[in-house]
């Protein structure tokens, strides 16, 4: 078939990449060539648009034992001779259109990137994000986040891999592009890594897995341009996926491991059987030669653009030891998994594809994996940051009625609709249920106790990128602090619009930098992650979402700590200042409709004396609840509180005493979202010696309240007393998603 401009525009390639992929071939290449070309040099698969930003991170550490890029996820040594690998994936463009297997393949896919590493995978975090979902012309939205959800738990829950915690939010900006990223965490001793490398000339290479489809075809370049109105018709692009099939592919490979038969091992994701064949030859310099006549298929006449195109799940390609074919046969054949020897390690450097006789790809792996060309978008120029924002062109709402309003938006609300979809409790690792400010894992075999976040405020980036992305990473450490762990390191997920519009691009530099300068302040080196880009629908970008995954060590089981008041007679301190910042934050855009002002400011020193003080007084076994004060401010963390544990905890609190003597509105003082602040009970004896060890380490802190027996919460602000039945604010807070998910046309 001749190559006509046309045809390279349908792949996603542009005429100078077409002309640098005549130079690389010294011919034009075939159908079949330019298809391969076109997923591995797709943004999905190549960052050719990101990945002058991502070198800006900081990938090293002591802990570090495989780097960011190096392979399918990073390795971080956690003692003792264990380690954990962990990564974030997205799915955003297969949800945006079949929501169901979209979310369940994306859930499939980061768990093969896990144990493709040597790692039994424990436990997976979400990030979902989604138009708005309350009212009649919502039904679209409720639909999509009704078929992730169940695909995401359809998935996980037939893996027997728990769904431990995790984020919800909702936004006009999601309408019809939802965000769907997938976290998930393994364990393995330190000489269990595995590696993704063609290694071996002579060495066997055989697939496993689920026989070649049709579904997933060319999802990666699907991934690699906007959504649209014809999008539905992508719908051969969304891979179908089967969790069952996967648990003995995971098993099958973890016995492969452990008998020392391989030399190489590497899933079929992204690009399916072209990525997987490149990228081991590439890593390892040498080359793969595949016959496609030998691939499972469970389809009559597949073309071999359609075989090595294809992203249907569960598939794995493995380089074995020469000598050890028959135990390797051995273990598929008790797992009860298709398999074939397809191909061979070769000297040449060389991705060498055949069709029986015939050579239908010919090209230097290295080119492929590794020499997509790399760009430098346009910049948009620096906006002005926003204004300050002046409280008296907002209305000061009525106290008593907004802090329902906002405990009952869905942004704020209990997320149990979601988490009890999940099989959160298989494993019997989860120590602190989802809800609380991070999820809290015990690995038994390991003896390890493990915390996870995932945090990103869109409000906030969307004002401000740069800082927006500084507050992510501080909140996913802060979050981490008030469960008892030290953190320890980040994946990240940045997702984003169209990168050729300059203003989209500026985002991305700007929050890349962001994420850049507080990881290295926080010691949190970046292990790998994803760049989705173009999530873009007809009616606009999303808002700048670069999500950030970070991961903690809790050295004692006595250092557990959950957001909940236990008991009655505690007394309640906050770590920090009262704070002033309403810019940007839930109360103006649920009670005021409004995206408006700038984010609150990060302060790196106080931030981090903050956590340290919470982290060393956890330690002493003095703290009885800890809760970070985020969105919504410090009224929004005391109702969580008080209404969020077993049983409903009344407080009473002052907040008149704070302000060192500024003048501040009520709304002020409780929905205001300044940095750098922790809410924390402790037995009423111990605040004069926490308060002096606290003034001690020049921490801000001071005792507001204590908890009591009346099922109450009583706020003094602004010399108003205000008053809320705990059962009043649970009925908002609790079911509200519950609520909004049985209007009808959800299914």
């Amino acid at each position: 078939m001749k190559i006509t401009p046309e045809i390279i525009q349908r792949h996603g390639l542009t005429p100078e990449e077409y002309e640098k992929i005549l130079t690389i071939l010294g011919r034009e290449p075939s159908l079949t060539e330019l298809g391969v070309f076109s997923v591995m040099w797709s943004e999905h698969c190549s960052y050719k648009n990101s990945r002058r930003e991502l070198r800006k991170f900081p990938t090293t550490g002591v802990r570090v034992l495989v780097k960011a890029g190096e392979e399918n996820a990073g390795v971080i040594d956690i003692g003792d001779g264990w380690a954990v690998a962990f990564k974030i994936e997205s799915h955003n463009h297969p949800s945006a259109v079949e929501p169901f297997q979209g979310a369940a393949t994306g859930v499939g896919g980061i768990i093969r990137d896990i144990f493709t590493m040597g790692a039994r995978p424990v436990f997976c975090l979400d990030s979902l994000r989604f138009g708005p979902i309350e009212g009649e012309k919502d039904k679209a939205n409720r639909r999509l986040f009704s078929n992730v959800v169940a695909g995401i738990a359809h998935y996980g829950n037939c893996m027997g891999i728990p769904t431990v915690g995790g984020e919800v939010y909702f936004d006009e900006s999601y309408a019809g592009n939802p965000l769907v990223n997938v976290f998930c965490l393994g364990i393995l001793r330190h000489d269990q890594i595995a590696r993704g490398a063609a290694e071996g000339v002579g060495n066997p290479v055989f697939y496993v897995g689920a026989e070649t489809g049709r579904d997933g075809l060319a999802g990666a370049a699907f991934a690699s341009r906007e959504l649209t109105e014809q999008s539905k018709q992508d719908r051969p692009a969304v891979q179908v996926g089967d969790p069952f099939r996967e648990k003995l592919l995971l098993e099958a490979c973890l016995e492969l491991l452990a008998s020392g038969c391989v030399a190489g091992i590497q899933d079929m994701g992204a690009a399916g059987l072209t990525c997987s064949t490149c990228e081991t030859a590439s890593r390892g310099g040498t080359g793969v030669e595949i016959d496609l006549r030998l691939v499972p298929q469970r389809e009559t006449g597949m073309t071999p653009y359609e075989i090595l195109l294809s992203e249907s799940q569960e598939r794995m390609l493995v380089i074995v030891k020469q000598g050890q074919e028959a135990r390797v046969s051995e273990i598929f054949k008790k797992w009860d998994l298709p398999y074939s020897r397809i191909g061979i390690v070769r000297d040449d450097g060389k991705m060498r594809v055949r069709d029986g006789e015939r050579v239908v790809v010919d090209i230097p792996a290295r080119a492929l994996a590794d020499e997509a060309p790399v760009y430098e978008r346009e910049v948009g120029p620096k906006r002005m940051p926003p204004p300050p924002l002046r409280l008296d062109a907002i209305p000061q709402a009525d106290p008593l009625e907004a802090l329902p309003q906002l405990l009952g938006d869905p942004n704020l609300a209990s997320k149990r609709w979601v988490w009890q979809q999940y099989d959160h409790s298989v494993r019997l690792g989860a120590a602190v249920p989802p809800g609380s400010d991070a999820a809290v894992f015990i690995v038994r075999e390991a003896n390890k106790i493990l915390a996870a976040t995932s945090d990103c405020n869109a409000l906030y980036c969307r004002q401000d990128p740069r800082n927006g992305a500084r507050i992510a990473v501080a909140e996913a450490a802060r979050n981490l602090a008030c469960s008892g762990a030290v953190p320890l390191a980040v994946t990240d997920n940045l997702n984003f619009g169209n990168p050729y519009k300059p203003e989209n691009f500026l985002q991305l530099r700007e929050a890349v930098e962001g994420l850049a300068e507080a990881c290295e302040r926080f010691g949190t080196p970046v292990t790998g992650g994803n760049v989705s880009l173009y999530n873009e629908s007809p009616t606009g970008s999303i808002d700048p979402t670069p999500t950030v995954a970070m991961v903690g060590l809790i050295e004692d089981p006595q250092h557990i700590t959950t957001q909940f008041f236990k008991k009655s007679g505690d007394a309640l301190l906050l770590i920090g200042l009262l704070g002033d910042e309403l810019g940007a934050s839930h109360y103006l855009k649920i009670i005021h409709g409004c995206k408006k002002g700038p984010p609150p400011e990060l302060d790196y020193g106080r931030e981090i004396a903050v956590q340290q003080a919470v982290l060393a007084l956890i330690r002493r076994g003095v703290v009885h609840s800890a809760h970070d004060c985020s969105e919504g401010g410090l009224a929004v963390a005391l109702a969580e509180s008080a209404i969020s544990g077993p049983t409903l905890v009344g407080a009473m609190v002052n907040l008149d005493n704070l302000n060192g003597g500024q003048k501040l509105r009520a709304d002020q003082m409780l929905f205001n979202e300044s940095q750098s602040r922790i809410l924390i009970s402790l037995p009423e004896s111990e605040v004069p010696r926490i308060l002096s060890y606290l003034e001690e380490k020049k921490v801000p802190a001071q005792c507001i309240g204590s908890t009591t027996e009346e099922p109450f919460l009583c706020i003094t602000a602004a010399g108003t007393p205000w008053k809320w039945s705990l059962e009043n604010l649970y009925s908002a807070w609790g079911d509200s998603l519950e609520r909004m998910m049985q209007a009808p046309s959800v299914s």
